[in-house]
């Protein structure tokens, strides 16, 4: 299976209304022509995959090899280097601009980002867990539980206050609803994990749609409300 990607910058949420008045939540996503910096090859690589640069970085701040390799792409260095496997080679070329106009209304796609971090907090915050009576004395409140049997060390995964956040996350199949390439815009479905302003990567969906039966309606009226929109404008 082929699979099309795309990096950007996550700028919000808002939301799309379509003609019948349903209202669809929708994630903004600041996609700038990314450039391709390097394919990887079986033969030199041992897999194949497309590099994809993304958002310029002043040259003061980045070493030779990163400016050599950015010259092999005849551009400028590239703040973010991500790789996307499972493509068609020959659709790609060193250099070559990807832009949003890569996706459509409709297609489905999984995106990547990491998640806000939240610091180091307790157990109730971070695992969910309940906290004790705060009343008659108990001195029991937001505290850890048991430890189980002594053993002199407590086991690995035990829920216990540490840093919350921070991590990488996939929410898959997720919907693109509108693509404004005047823009580089995607409008997404839903939420995606991330900060307003982190990196995330959108890439075609690796398991397919099951359970989303009236995606296509929604789709298909918000872009034809989009398209009268428009000519109403022209």
């Amino acid at each position: 299976m082929t699979r099309k990607g795309i990096l950007g910058k996550k700028v919000g949420m808002t939301q799309l209304f379509t003609d019948k008045g349903e209202l669809i939540p929708v994630t903004v996503i600041q996609a700038t022509p990314n450039i391709v910096m390097q394919l990887k090859t079986k033969e030199n690589d041992g897999y194949e995959a497309v590099q994809l640069g993304f958002e310029d970085r002043r040259e003061v701040l980045t070493n030779k090899p990163q400016q050599g390799h950015a010259k092999k792409a005849d551009t400028t260095p590239k703040h973010y280097l991500r790789e996307f496997r499972d493509v068609n080679l020959g659709d790609y070329k060193v250099g070559d601009e990807v832009k949003v106009d890569t996706f459509t209304s409709g297609d489905v796609v999984d995106v990547t980002g990491i998640t806000k971090g939240h610091g180091f907090q307790g157990n109730i915050k971070r695992f969910g867990q309940s906290r004790g009576p705060e009343t008659h004395g108990s001195r029991y409140h937001r505290i850890p539980g048991s430890m189980g049997t002594i053993i002199n060390r407590v086991f690995k995964g035990k829920m216990l206050p540490g840093r919350m956040g921070g991590n990488q996350v996939t929410t898959q199949n997720l919907v693109i609803v509108k693509v404004d390439t005047e823009n580089n815009l995607l409008m997404i479905r839903g939420n995606v994990p991330g900060a307003n302003k982190s990196l995330i990567k959108i890439q075609t969906t690796l398991k397919g749609i099951k359970g989303k039966k009236n995606i296509g309606s929604i789709i298909s009226d918000t872009t034809a409300s989009a398209q009268e929109a428009e000519a109403t404008e022209k």
